[in-house]
Parts: structure tokens; C-alpha cells; sequence
């Protein structure tokens, strides 16, 4: 194994070697061959890394990292110098367009499929301005930088989370561009600060680390900073860019890195433009949702298969204000591992609005796992739609999104255990087939029926599409969870707003009631129906759903058919308490409420889905046995424990840190 090391002294010419580095990373990938490291030293590095080939096995990868104890950074913009002062607080430049090579963001506009533009058919460009390491925000009217902006959201002032959102009084800084033929002239309201002492950076470039080329396989990039790069709007009919990603390999690891200020998508695990490119976006003959399923199939037809695609590991990364998505991917992310991140502000600025806006947003993630992930201040934390099968969400602690789960137009298993959803809108199943178990749910529970999108399900643990389906509600089960009212001590003076939309009797399972109770009850239901076509037996019959065992305080109410539900009517409070790099719960708890209540739940507790025929196990396999608690502690097999994430919480008042 040879490794390769990069400083920003070096020179391209040189060999690579730690007396005589290269000067780019670029350089280095050329060089490197399966087995070899590229190591690069301290500095700042403003290149579009593009690796040209990937390792050949898990032992024989392609290594990028960062050198030991040095902070390196990977920036996909270019600093710019030379403004002048126009007026007040407002200054201006024109930069070379040369500057930008074959892709000027600031003439791009951020559009595709499932966006909408903003008022009179404005969209977003891809352009961004940062001052100090932090992106101003675009207007679209030159006379608006000269005018102090409050960032308001007409429709759902409590989406926009972040202190200087919330706060009226504070200023936000903005710019606005025109593009001509040689230069790019921007105006940008620095307020206080003098942009030709500060530094002033611009997007440049589409990606930081993103290879041309598909599969490129077995490759590790670790430890950088990776930042500000102009990506594009990534939904699932789409080629899909990230500020870094494999594009359609197999087996990369992103781990240990800072990702922030992707324009659109921070990690990407998803397609290509191979299986379409925003064809509703751009021909208009035929839905989203049409193209999507014609995605699949491509797809399918270009090897979307285990031994190809996917197996990637994304961890210990932290990924914040990005645009869109903290990780995206529609198809390329099966069989992957999404665990110990720490993902924030991502979808906060609305500048602009579709329907793939969240922290982590997969289509089709058949047998990935989301574990022990840390998801706040974000529009939503993870939305995982079509084919969510053989998925596992466990551990993870989500709290101060507008929504924290939502699974859409899939039918399972999906399997979400041990995680603290403590947002105004904890779960929401656009779905059928999931399990819930020892959760704590301080936020409501809302699901639908879909029977207007049938969407694919497969093999058991393959990409092999066994058949379709509408999502008719139910097949879903609770088990030990902890249900305590409503969220509270995280949402600051719009948190009043968001509870009025969701009043206390939507807490709890009790949404579902009047659902069959057994899977006995439901085949006489169906077997009973009047009429003997299909529809009138099934299209309007909800499917059983399997509740026992969970425990209700502060206004949070059981599904009527559990028998054996823990209901406590006295004072619960359970608080978030974000604390930096730690977070805690507070809780004040009535020992009734906490009593063992069950053991650890297995796949054979769960019984399987009725569409997919499958049942709750491992990617694997193997039988799932969901016994780790929220923290790591194993649970002991065969003893009750409490409900909720934690193997050994008690009554009575607590302060417990969960990250």
C-alpha cells in the first residue's frame, strides 16, 4: 500500500511523497490505485475533487483522509475580493465570470421535479454568498438589499427554528446578482461588517467530492471539513448531486467529516441521470409519481442490484445548513448504514419549497439502518418514501423539527425502536407494515390511507420488485412505547401555534381506532363485506392494527382496542434540553406510569406485513431482536422493562443525557 500525501505547499509535479507533496487532491486521485491512501495536510483546498477509480474489495479501498490533529478544508467556493461600498451597509462587485469555468450558479436556477417556485414564479438560483463561513440569503429585487429583512414564513411561522428566524428583531443579510455576458455583479447588505475584512466566499463549484464517473467503488473519504458547494435540486425522478457522494457505486464510507452549505443536498447516496433527469419537470406529459415508477424499472434494467449499488456507510459525521437534504437517494442507498450523525438546520432558510425537503430523505431504502442519529432544528428529520422495506430507525434522538418521522406509500417491515420523537408532529404514516417499540412520542400521531399511488415491494432483503400495492392504513404495531402528551421546553414563542394545530386527542394510538384489532378480525371483516369484487373487500377495509403494552400521560390516549394499555390522568413532563454537544431529557414521571411493562421484542412478537409477506428481521435475515436501549445498554432477555428507550427508567424526577 502506498500512501500519497497533499499540502498546500506541494506541487503537482512532485511525487507525492510526504517530503515532496502533491499540491492538489485531484492529482492525488490519479495517482492513487486500490489499496492507497491520499493524506492531506492542513490548509484549505478549493478544487472539485473527482476520483477516477475506486478500490476493489472492503480491503482494498481508496482512502482520502485528512492528516492526523490538521483541520482540513475542501471548499467548493472562491474568495472574493474588491467590494465597493454602493450605500450605507450595502457594497458591490463584479466577478469575472471566468471565475466560475463551465456552471455560474448565480445564473442556475434551483428547479426540477416536486418544486414549486416561489410568488409570481420566482425561483432560488444556486448561488450563495458567505460572510465568515455563513450564507446570506437571496432576495429578488435589487431594492431589497438596501431595505432591513426579517425572515418570516407566512404559513408556518414555527418552521423556522433557528434563533435568528425566530427572533424579529434580528437582521438578516441578504445579496442579489445579475448576470451578464463577462461578469456577475452582486449587491450583498453586509450590516456591520466590512466585507474587504471579513471574508467573503461564493459558491463555484456543483460538488466537493463527487466522482463523474459511476461506480467508482470502495471508497473512504474521512475527516475533512467539506463545504459550500452549488448543488441542485435532487428529487427522486432526478440525477442526484451531492456536495459528496459515490453516484451509483458501491460500498463508499463517509465518516468523521463536517458537511455544511450544500445550496440543495449535502450527502448523496442516490441515482443518476441514467434513469431519467426531471423528465415531469421538463416534458409536463406525465406525473412525477409516473416517471418515478419508470425510474425503478430503468434502473432494475442497469444493474440496481446488492452486488452493484450501495452498502455504504455514512457516520460520526456532523451535517448542517444545507438547503435541502442532509443526506438524499432515491435507489443507490439500499443496504446502507446511516448512523452516529449529528444532522441540523437543514431546510431552514426557505428560500425555496418542494416535497423532498428533509434531514434525511430516502426513496426506496430497502434494508437500511438509521442509527443513533442526532436530528434537529430541521423542516423534517427523516422522510423515507416507496419501498421502505426491511428498514430499521432505531436510537435516535429527534426533537425541534416541524415533523420528525414520516414514512410515505410503503408497506414494510419497517422497524423504529428506541428513539426520543419529540417534535409537534412525532409520526406521520402516509404507510403500512411498521413496528414501533420503546419509543418515547411526546408529538402527534397522524396516518392516511393512499389508494391512489400503488408503489413496489419486493423479494425479502433484494431490489427484485415482487408486485404493487395501495396503502390502505394499519398493519402497524406499538409496542412498550411511551407516549406523554404533547412537546414542551423546546419550541420557543411559536410553540403555542404549532399545538393548537394538533390538539391533545390526536397523542397517543387512539387514531387508530375502530382498526381491526387482530388479523382474525380482519379476514372476517373482509370475508363479510358486502359485494364480492375486490374493492368494495378491501379498498375500504383498514387493516388490523396490533397495539398493546404502551404507556399514556399528559393527554396522550390509547387506540380503544389495547386491553392492556398503562393510562396514568396526573401531571408527566418529559423535556429536551439541548445543551451544546450534549443532550438531555428532564423528566418528571408518576411511578405507575414506568412499571415493567414488557420484554424485548423480537421479530416473532411482530408477525409479518401482509402485502410484502415479510417479516421483521435483520438485513441479514437473521431474527431482529430489538434489545438496546437508547444509550447502548443491552437489555436482559425474558424481564419486563419499562416503556419507552430506556432499559431502566424509573418514576419520579430525572435528568438523563441521551447524546
Amino acid at each position: 500500500m502506498t500512501t500519497f500525501h497533499v499540502a498546500v505547499t506541494g506541487s503537482d509535479r512532485a511525487d507525492g511523497t510526504a517530503e515532496a507533496p502533491f499540491r492538489t487532491i485531484n492529482r492525488a486521485a490519479r495517482a492513487a490505485m486500490p489499496g492507497d491512501a491520499v493524506q492531506v495536510h492542513e490548509g484549505t483546498y478549493r478544487e472539485w475533487v473527482r476520483p477516477v477509480r475506486g478500490g476493489t474489495s472492503d480491503s482494498r479501498r481508496i482512502t482520502f483522509e485528512a492528516a492526523p490533529g490538521e483541520h482540513v478544508a475542501i471548499k467548493g467556493s472562491e474568495v472574493v475580493t474588491g467590494w465597493v461600498r454602493e450605500e450605507g451597509t450595502v457594497w458591490r462587485v463584479d466577478v469575472p465570470n471566468t471565475l466560475f469555468g463551465e456552471l455560474n450558479p448565480f445564473a442556475e436556477p434551483v428547479a426540477g421535479d416536486w418544486l414549486h417556485p416561489g410568488p409570481g414564479g420566482v425561483l432560488a438560483s444556486r448561488g450563495e454568498v458567505y460572510l465568515d463561513g455563513r450564507s446570506l440569503h437571496q432576495v429578488h429585487d435589487r431594492a431589497d438589499v438596501h431595505a432591513p429583512q426579517r425572515r418570516t414564513h407566512t404559513r408556518y411561522p414555527w418552521t423556522a427554528l433557528d434563533t435568528e428566524l425566530i427572533d424579529p428583531d434580528r437582521t438578516v443579510l441578504v445579496w442579489f446578482a445579475e448576470v451578464s455576458d463577462d461578469v456577475t455583479t452582486i449587491w450583498a447588505n453586509f450590516g456591520d461588517a466590512d466585507p474587504n475584512a471579513a471574508l467573503v466566499e461564493v459558491n463555484v463549484r456543483p460538488a466537493v467530492f463527487y466522482p463523474e464517473r459511476t461506480h467508482l467503488d470502495y471508497i473512504t473519504v474521512r475527516g475533512f471539513e467539506l463545504a459550500q458547494a452549488a448543488t441542485p435540486w435532487t428529487p427522486p425522478t432526478a440525477d442526484q448531486p451531492g456536495l459528496i457522494g459515490p453516484h451509483w457505486a458501491k460500498g463508499w464510507v463517509i465518516e468523521d467529516n463536517l458537511i455544511h452549505d450544500a445550496k440543495c443536498s449535502g450527502v448523496s447516496l442516490g441515482k443518476g441521470a441514467a434513469s431519467g433527469d426531471n423528465f415531469a419537470h421538463e416534458r409536463g406529459d406525465k406525473p412525477g409519481y409516473q416517471y418515478q415508477i419508470e425510474a425503478v424499472f430503468t434502473a432494475a434494467h442497469q444493474g440496481w442490484e446488492h452486488e452493484r449499488v450501495g452498502s455504504h456507510v455514512v457516520r460520526r459525521n456532523e451535517i448542517r445548513d444545507c438547503g435541502q437534504n442532509g443526506v438524499v437517494g432515491h435507489l443507490g442507498a439500499v443496504f446502507s448504514t446511516i448512523e452516529d450523525n449529528h444532522i441540523h438546520h437543514i431546510g431552514t432558510k426557505h428560500e425555496f419549497y418542494g416535497y423532498e425537503i428533509g434531514a434525511i430523505k430516502l426513496h426506496a431504502p430497502l434494508d437500511v439502518e438509521i442509527t443513533h442519529n442526532r436530528i434537529h432544528d430541521t423542516t423534517l428529520g427523516i422522510w423515507l418514501d416507496w419501498q421502505v422495506q426491511g428498514t430499521r430507525i432505531s436510537r435516535n434522538v429527534m426533537y425541534r423539527n416541524l415533523r420528525d418521522l414520516f414514512i410515505e406509500v410503503s408497506h414494510g417491515p419497517a422497524t423504529v425502536d428506541h428513539n426520543v420523537l419529540a417534535s409537534p408532529i412525532a409520526i406521520e404514516l402516509f404507510s403500512q407494515g411498521n413496528a414501533f417499540v420503546n419509543n418515547l412520542v411526546l408529538g402527534a400521531v397522524r396516518m392516511q390511507a393512499v389508494l391512489d399511488r400503488a408503489t413496489p415491494y419486493h423479494v425479502p432483503h433484494s431490489t427484485q420488485v415482487a408486485g404493487y400495492a395501495f396503502i390502505y392504513a394499519g398493519d402497524d404495531r406499538y409496542v412498550g412505547n411511551l407516549f406523554v402528551g404533547a412537546p414542551r421546553g423546546v419550541y420557543g414563542p411559536d410553540a403555542p401555534l404549532v399545538l393548537e394545530e394538533f390538539p391533545p386527542e390526536t397523542f397517543g394510538t387512539h387514531a387508530y381506532d375502530g382498526f381491526p384489532a387482530s388479523w382474525d378480525e380482519y379476514l372476517q371483516r373482509v370475508t363479510g363485506a358486502d359485494g364480492n369484487g375486490d374493492h368494495s373487500r378491501f379498498h375500504h377495509e383498514r387493516q388490523p392494527a396490533y397495539v398493546r403494552s404502551n404507556a399514556y400521560a399528559d393527554g396522550a390516549r390509547p387506540a380503544t382496542h389495547e386491553a392492556d394499555a398503562v393510562t396514568v390522568d396526573g401531571p408527566a413532563v418529559v423535556r429536551v434540553v439541548d445543551d451544546g454537544a450534549e443532550v438531555h431529557l428532564e423528566l418528571e414521571l408518576p411511578a405507575e406510569l414506568m412499571a415493567p411493562l414488557t420484554p424485548v421484542v423480537t421479530g416473532a412478537d411482530l408477525g409479518h406485513v401482509r402485502i410484502a409477506s415479510a417479516d421483521f428481521e435483520n438485513r441479514d435475515g437473521s431474527p431482529l431482536v430489538a434489545d438496546v436501549d437508547l444509550v447502548g445498554v443491552r437489555k436482559e432477555p425474558g424481564v419486563p422493562h419499562p416503556p419507552g428507550p430506556l432499559a431502566a427508567l424509573g418514576g419520579g424526577t430525572s435528568r438523563i443525557r441521551v447524546w
